[in-house]
């Protein structure tokens, strides 16, 4: 729901009412991961996708149908099916999409959840997909890190959600729970749909140089809370940098450690160093590749990354914390322009996240999609 977001709340304020289609399963290889969604707005306008093409024509039908008639749908597209073909879907997978009518009835707590995903406040919703009783279906629970609103009809079937969407939402993850109709753990017949929104994570983009503006916003692009940092007010101006959160004038080191002490920066942090300047790049990195983070990269030449090298050794990293920097940075696309840089770098940190090997998919077999990290 978070990529279409901005356009339900403007239909919802405005006392709209849109097909809101939210990919619950997958199986496979299929194209979009659970939480895709798509919005059809009554009067025909399309926002975001929940199956990059495959069967966006079917899918539009029935929420355009369903924004009309309110009544929630529950629709599987897989090559298991006879129709799977006939609408498109000739990746190999399944996908299960929940199709719901939105507006200021059917989801009062909208604007609760809204908030939240916009201050980068953790917040997940329970939907009920499936239920014997249909005026069960597309109900909603929302709940935060200082309690819940909204129902999915009676208190036991709150509680038991509740505790199960809390573990999930603090993991940061998204699954389809099974419950009997009233919420009984070992029961079933009662299916819930739990998104969770957690904070985006952040990329610290340390140098500001025109590489950084570059990195920026393919950082933003990927989702990321970017933090341009640099020590030199001149060049850390909001103007050079539109696509971060914020622009930060200071040594980055200091920054670093100050943003560690606050718990402003976590295992999904992405770090990106720029400068290729010892005197700012070595204190950042020897905080940065203590940690744990997602990503440390710096940028630099061969000769500049093992002169880098033996500073951080002579700072007592270890062998095994210095193997954690990637560097020179990104991916071998031969890449020239800032731009094209910038698309390396965030190549690589893709890859990092999910495990991929850089190759041409066209050389490789087996499985295209990663499901976790790591695996095909």
């Amino acid at each position: 729901m978070r990529d279409v977001l901005a356009d339900l709340v403007a239909i919802w304020r405005g006392g709209g009412t849109a097909g809101l289609a939210t990919v619950v399963r997958t199986f496979r290889s299929a194209p979009r991961p659970a939480g895709a969604s798509m919005l059809v707005a009554l009067e025909g306008s399309v926002s975001g996708s929940v199956s990059g093409g495959c069967v966006e024509g079917a899918v539009f039908d029935i929420a355009t149908t369903v924004a009309a008639n309110g009544i929630p749908v529950l629709e599987q597209f897989g090559v298991s099916d006879e129709s799977a073909f006939a609408v498109g879907l000739t990746c190999g997978g399944t996908l299960e999409v929940f199709v719901e009518a939105v507006s200021s009835s059917t989801f009062p707590e909208l604007g609760f959840v809204a908030e939240a995903i916009s201050a980068d406040q953790p917040v997940a919703v329970a939907t009920v997909i499936a239920h014997p009783n249909p005026a069960r279906i597309g109900r909603h629970l929302i709940l935060d890190r200082s309690g819940s609103t909204g129902s999915i009809g009676s208190a036991r079937s709150d509680a038991a959600v509740t505790d199960d969407a809390r573990g999930l939402l603090a993991a940061g993850g998204t699954a389809v729970l099974t419950y009997g109709p009233d919420g009984e753990r070992l029961g079933d017949g009662m299916e819930i749909f739990v998104a969770s929104y957690a904070p985006r994570p952040r990329m610290l983009v340390f140098g500001a140089i025109d590489f950084a503006a570059a990195v920026a916003e393919q950082g933003a692009f990927l989702g990321y809370r970017v933090t341009v940092c640099d020590a030199r007010p001149l060049f850390a101006t909001r103007q050079r940098f539109p696509s971060a959160a914020e622009v930060i004038v200071d040594w980055p080191h200091r920054y670093l450690a100050g943003e560690l002490a606050a718990g402003a920066v976590d295992r999904h942090t992405v770090v990106c160093v720029l400068t290729h300047d010892p005197k700012f790049d070595v204190p950042v990195l020897d905080i940065a590749l203590r940690q744990g983070f997602a990503f440390v990269g710096a940028m630099g030449s061969r000769a500049t990354h093992e002169d880098r090298l033996a500073r951080l050794s002579s700072a007592g990293l270890t062998a095994a914390q210095l193997a954690g920097l990637s560097s020179p940075i990104g991916l071998d696309l031969g890449a020239r322009t800032p731009q094209e840089t910038a698309v390396s770098i965030a190549a690589e940190i893709v890859a990092r996240r999910w495990g991929g090997t850089g190759e041409p998919l066209a050389a490789r077999r087996g499985r295209i999609h990663r499901d976790e990290l790591g695996t095909e």
